[in-house]
């Protein structure tokens, strides 16, 4: 990992390997720690699995595993092929045995692998909470979760910038990983709890996650915005 240069995790959410190849090659920088993120979409593609299997430097697996952990530890064994995980997600809903057992095993697969536990989704807010049965207030329900995330022995938690100060607060040395990044005048789209890049880092953000900001338009100018956004 490249030291001292802002970790920026890109989301590849497309099935098409071309365009994979493309906005791999657009995105590179010195200024900046920029690591692919790839998830469902490419994941259960006819040739995403296939094309991971030979990627040939670190890349995060956005999975978020959740299940009994019986079959959530052997949907993590079916991924030993995959050398250069380097981060998967795994729900923090799924409760403490299974967040211990997926850290567990992950580290068995592959020494390197970091877990990291998912929070509220940021798509997500008060209101749609309430909607789902949760009485609690947001900010509460995430607090509980990273305890329990920090407790089963993951490296880190994926959490809304919104969180993430009060989780750094209370869990100092916690590798915290803030989606829902939008830069100024960009729309929000499906996210609900939103901020800046620069406001993320300024919020004890450890890395941030950018998807469409990034990947739509051209992307070697999109990358420059960021750049330019983080230096100012």
């Amino acid at each position: 990992m490249k030291k001292n240069k802002k970790i920026i995790f890109i989301a590849l959410d497309t099935s098409k390997i071309n365009k994979i190849k493309k906005i791999l090659k657009d995105t590179e920088t010195n200024k900046l720690n920029i690591i692919p993120k790839f998830g469902l979409q490419f994941f259960y593609s006819k040739n995403g699995r296939k094309f991971l299997e030979k990627f040939r430097t670190p890349f995060f697996l956005d999975i978020k595993l959740s299940d009994v952990p019986n079959t959530a530890l052997s949907a993590l064994d079916s991924l030993k092929d995959l050398k250069k995980i380097r981060y998967i997600t795994v729900h923090a809903s799924g409760g403490l045995e299974m967040l211990r057992a997926v850290t567990k095993k992950a580290k068995k697969i592959n020494k390197n692998i970091k877990v990291l536990g998912v929070t509220i989704l940021t798509s997500l807010n008060n209101k749609s909470l309430k909607e789902i049965g949760y009485k609690t207030k947001l900010e509460k329900i995430v607090l509980k979760q990273v305890s329990l995330i920090k407790k089963s022995g993951a490296s880190g938690v994926i959490s809304s910038a919104h969180e993430s100060q009060i989780i750094k607060k209370k869990f100092k040395n916690l590798f915290i990983v803030t989606p829902g990044i939008r830069l100024p005048g960009d729309r929000a789209n499906d996210q609900k709890r939103i901020t800046t890049p620069k406001e993320a880092f300024q919020k004890k953000a450890s890395a941030i996650v950018m998807g469409r900001p990034l990947t739509n338009g051209n992307v070697k100018e999109n990358i420059q915005k960021l750049i330019d956004h983080l230096n100012q």
